[in-house]
């Protein structure tokens, strides 16, 4: 026996109850089976509503304006502040976070700007750098690894 062999009962479906009818339906007459005042016996509140607080859709932050997706992350560090690394070493932005100079390098390009002044010889590998400090870099006699 399966589903598809089933007999319907005779009698077996009722029909649906119409409220709305009069008094003569034996619903209630003009309360129509939906009890007596409030709002869910005057219509159906719109879909957003949240019984009165504040909806949802204005509890949101408001998003706004416009983001570009192709913008860089850029941070800038001046030379002043890689006066920390000995001389002659190879420097690069993970160095930055070992030293204590940034917290962490993640979607970050550093940039190297031209304050203050470099006393020690570095390498440099993996930064961009401003027109200033391409001219101190290379005035203290550090090098540049593109």
């Amino acid at each position: 026996m399966n589903l598809s062999n089933l007999e319907k009962i005779k009698g077996n479906k009722r029909k649906a109850k119409r409220l709305g009818r009069g008094y003569g339906s034996a619903v209630g007459g003009h309360t129509v089976g939906r009890g007596t005042k409030g709002q869910k016996a005057r219509g159906k509140p719109w879909a957003g509503f949240e019984g009165g607080q504040i909806p949802l859709y204005k509890r949101l932050p408001q998003i706004g304006g416009f983001r570009n997706p192709t913008s860089k992350n850029v941070r800038g560090i001046n030379l002043t502040k890689l006066n920390v690394f000995k001389t002659g070493s190879t420097i690069s932005p993970v160095d930055f976070v070992r030293v204590g100079i940034l917290k962490n390098t993640n979607k970050l390009i550093v940039k190297i700007l031209g304050g203050g002044d470099l006393t020690v010889k570095l390498k440099f590998k993996g930064f961009i750098y401003s027109e200033s400090a391409r001219e101190k870099i290379k005035k203290s006699g550090s090098t540049i690894i593109e």
